[in-house]
Protein backbone atom coordinates (compact mmCIF):
# COMPACT_ATOMS: atom_id res chain seq x y z
CA UNK A 1 0.00 0.00 0.00
CA UNK A 2 3.24 2.29 0.88
CA UNK A 3 4.46 2.02 -2.33
CA UNK A 4 1.12 2.48 -3.88
CA UNK A 5 0.81 6.14 -2.32
CA UNK A 6 4.41 6.82 -3.21
CA UNK A 7 3.55 6.09 -7.00
CA UNK A 8 0.37 8.32 -7.13
CA UNK A 9 2.35 11.29 -5.15
CA UNK A 10 5.20 10.93 -7.07
CA UNK A 11 2.70 11.02 -10.66
CA UNK A 12 1.11 14.06 -9.27
CA UNK A 13 4.15 15.77 -8.64
CA UNK A 14 5.30 14.88 -11.89
CA UNK A 15 1.83 16.64 -12.98
CA UNK A 16 2.83 19.57 -12.04
CA UNK A 17 5.63 20.44 -13.33
CA UNK A 18 6.31 21.76 -16.85
CA UNK A 19 7.06 18.39 -18.29
CA UNK A 20 9.55 15.67 -18.63
CA UNK A 21 12.99 16.33 -19.47
CA UNK A 22 13.93 12.45 -19.78
CA UNK A 23 12.64 9.72 -18.25
CA UNK A 24 12.48 10.29 -14.22
CA UNK A 25 13.00 13.93 -14.68
CA UNK A 26 10.79 16.50 -14.82
CA UNK A 27 11.18 20.55 -14.96
CA UNK A 28 10.03 22.06 -12.43
CA UNK A 29 10.80 25.74 -12.97
CA UNK A 30 8.48 28.53 -11.36
CA UNK A 31 6.47 25.66 -10.00
CA UNK A 32 8.36 24.53 -6.62
CA UNK A 33 9.02 27.27 -4.10
CA UNK A 34 12.50 28.40 -3.32
CA UNK A 35 14.98 26.14 -1.53
CA UNK A 36 14.68 27.36 2.33
CA UNK A 37 15.05 25.68 5.59
CA UNK A 38 17.33 25.83 8.95
CA UNK A 39 19.25 22.44 9.40
CA UNK A 40 22.63 21.92 11.62
CA UNK A 41 25.45 20.16 9.10
CA UNK A 42 27.32 17.13 10.39
CA UNK A 43 30.38 18.04 8.58
CA UNK A 44 30.86 20.93 11.15
CA UNK A 45 28.24 20.92 13.25
CA UNK A 46 27.05 24.64 12.20
CA UNK A 47 24.07 25.42 11.38
CA UNK A 48 23.23 26.46 7.69
CA UNK A 49 20.70 27.68 5.66
CA UNK A 50 19.69 28.03 2.17
CA UNK A 51 22.15 31.32 1.89
CA UNK A 52 24.90 28.46 3.31
CA UNK A 53 24.77 26.97 -0.32
CA UNK A 54 23.63 30.66 -2.70
CA UNK A 55 25.87 30.59 -5.53
CA UNK A 56 26.21 26.57 -5.24
CA UNK A 57 23.99 24.42 -7.11
CA UNK A 58 21.85 22.65 -4.77
CA UNK A 59 20.70 18.84 -4.96
CA UNK A 60 18.15 18.11 -2.18
CA UNK A 61 17.09 14.83 -0.99
CA UNK A 62 15.69 12.94 1.82
CA UNK A 63 17.09 9.80 3.48
CA UNK A 64 18.80 7.98 6.26
CA UNK A 65 21.82 6.34 7.23
CA UNK A 66 20.59 3.40 8.06
CA UNK A 67 18.81 2.39 4.43
CA UNK A 68 19.58 -0.71 2.93
CA UNK A 69 19.13 0.30 -0.69
CA UNK A 70 17.36 3.23 -1.98
CA UNK A 71 19.80 5.96 -0.24
CA UNK A 72 22.97 4.09 -0.60
CA UNK A 73 22.17 3.72 -4.52
CA UNK A 74 21.11 7.23 -5.10
CA UNK A 75 24.31 8.61 -3.15
CA UNK A 76 26.35 6.78 -5.07
CA UNK A 77 24.57 7.64 -8.63
CA UNK A 78 25.34 11.17 -7.67
CA UNK A 79 28.90 10.83 -6.20
CA UNK A 80 29.30 9.60 -9.44
CA UNK A 81 28.25 12.52 -11.26
CA UNK A 82 30.23 14.99 -9.23
CA UNK A 83 33.49 12.93 -10.60
CA UNK A 84 32.13 13.62 -13.69
CA UNK A 85 31.86 17.37 -13.36
CA UNK A 86 35.59 17.09 -12.33
CA UNK A 87 36.73 20.42 -10.93
CA UNK A 88 33.22 21.76 -11.06
CA UNK A 89 31.28 19.55 -8.51
CA UNK A 90 33.01 22.22 -6.35
CA UNK A 91 30.19 24.21 -6.96
CA UNK A 92 27.62 21.94 -6.50
CA UNK A 93 26.04 20.70 -3.26
CA UNK A 94 23.94 17.28 -2.33
CA UNK A 95 22.28 18.18 0.79
CA UNK A 96 20.90 14.67 2.68
CA UNK A 97 18.69 15.44 5.23
CA UNK A 98 18.28 13.11 7.29
CA UNK A 99 14.57 11.93 8.35
CA UNK A 100 15.35 9.74 10.97
CA UNK A 101 17.36 12.07 13.51
CA UNK A 102 17.06 9.96 16.14
CA UNK A 103 19.69 7.82 15.26
CA UNK A 104 21.24 10.07 12.16
CA UNK A 105 23.07 11.79 14.86
CA UNK A 106 25.74 14.23 13.44
CA UNK A 107 28.35 11.92 13.86
CA UNK A 108 26.98 9.35 11.66
CA UNK A 109 25.52 11.50 9.39
CA UNK A 110 28.91 13.10 8.89
CA UNK A 111 30.80 9.40 8.34
CA UNK A 112 27.75 7.76 5.79
CA UNK A 113 27.68 11.83 3.55
CA UNK A 114 31.61 11.77 3.74
CA UNK A 115 31.49 7.81 2.52
CA UNK A 116 30.27 8.88 -1.09
CA UNK A 117 31.69 12.15 -1.81
CA UNK A 118 32.84 15.34 0.32
CA UNK A 119 30.76 17.72 -1.79
CA UNK A 120 27.49 15.85 0.24
CA UNK A 121 26.02 17.33 3.29
CA UNK A 122 24.34 15.41 6.21
CA UNK A 123 22.19 17.89 7.55
CA UNK A 124 19.66 17.40 10.45
CA UNK A 125 17.14 19.17 12.15
CA UNK A 126 13.91 18.60 14.77
CA UNK A 127 11.44 17.02 13.70
CA UNK A 128 9.31 19.61 13.08
CA UNK A 129 12.32 21.03 10.96
CA UNK A 130 12.38 18.13 8.61
CA UNK A 131 8.37 18.13 8.61
CA UNK A 132 8.42 21.46 7.28
CA UNK A 133 10.89 21.08 4.96
CA UNK A 134 9.63 17.98 3.21
CA UNK A 135 6.10 19.19 3.63
CA UNK A 136 7.60 22.47 1.96
CA UNK A 137 8.50 20.09 -1.84
CA UNK A 138 5.95 17.63 -1.27
CA UNK A 139 7.94 14.75 0.28
CA UNK A 140 6.57 12.17 1.71
CA UNK A 141 8.14 10.07 4.71
CA UNK A 142 7.42 8.23 7.88
CA UNK A 143 9.29 6.86 10.60
CA UNK A 144 7.76 4.24 12.71
CA UNK A 145 8.77 2.53 15.99
CA UNK A 146 7.57 -1.47 15.45
CA UNK A 147 8.37 -4.42 17.87
CA UNK A 148 10.73 -5.24 15.54
CA UNK A 149 12.59 -1.81 15.91
CA UNK A 150 12.22 1.33 13.37
CA UNK A 151 10.77 1.48 9.89
CA UNK A 152 11.33 3.96 7.94
CA UNK A 153 9.53 5.03 4.29
CA UNK A 154 10.56 7.90 2.33
CA UNK A 155 10.48 9.13 -1.34
CA UNK A 156 13.34 8.69 -3.85
CA UNK A 157 13.07 12.37 -5.41
CA UNK A 158 16.22 14.47 -5.71
CA UNK A 159 15.10 18.07 -6.27
CA UNK A 160 17.71 20.30 -8.03
CA UNK A 161 18.47 24.49 -7.40
CA UNK A 162 20.25 26.38 -9.13
CA UNK A 163 22.51 29.00 -7.71
CA UNK A 164 20.00 31.60 -6.82
CA UNK A 165 18.14 28.63 -4.51
CA UNK A 166 15.54 28.62 -7.37
CA UNK A 167 13.92 25.20 -8.16
CA UNK A 168 14.91 23.73 -11.87
CA UNK A 169 14.36 20.14 -11.79
CA UNK A 170 12.98 16.72 -9.76
CA UNK A 171 14.51 13.25 -10.34
CA UNK A 172 12.92 10.16 -9.57
CA UNK A 173 15.16 8.03 -11.20
CA UNK A 174 19.08 9.26 -10.81
CA UNK A 175 20.46 6.31 -13.02
CA UNK A 176 20.87 8.33 -16.07
CA UNK A 177 24.55 9.66 -15.16
CA UNK A 178 25.46 11.61 -18.26
CA UNK A 179 22.13 13.35 -18.57
CA UNK A 180 22.08 14.55 -14.89
CA UNK A 181 25.59 16.08 -15.66
CA UNK A 182 24.87 17.66 -18.39
CA UNK A 183 21.83 19.48 -16.24
CA UNK A 184 24.18 20.23 -13.83
CA UNK A 185 26.43 21.62 -16.02
CA UNK A 186 24.08 23.44 -17.97
CA UNK A 187 22.92 25.44 -15.00
CA UNK A 188 26.76 25.84 -13.56
CA UNK A 189 27.23 27.80 -16.90
CA UNK A 190 23.81 29.77 -17.26
CA UNK A 191 23.87 32.96 -15.15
Amino acid sequence: MRRFVILIFLFALAACGRGEMRPGATDITGVMPDLKFVMQRANDGAWVTQDSYRGKIALLYFGYTHCPDVCPATLSNLADVLKDLGARAGDVRVLFVSVDPARDDLAALKEYANAFAPQIDGLRGSDNEIAKLAQRYRVLYSVTKTDKGVEVMHSGSVFIFDRDGKAREVMTDTSHLKAISADISSLLTSK
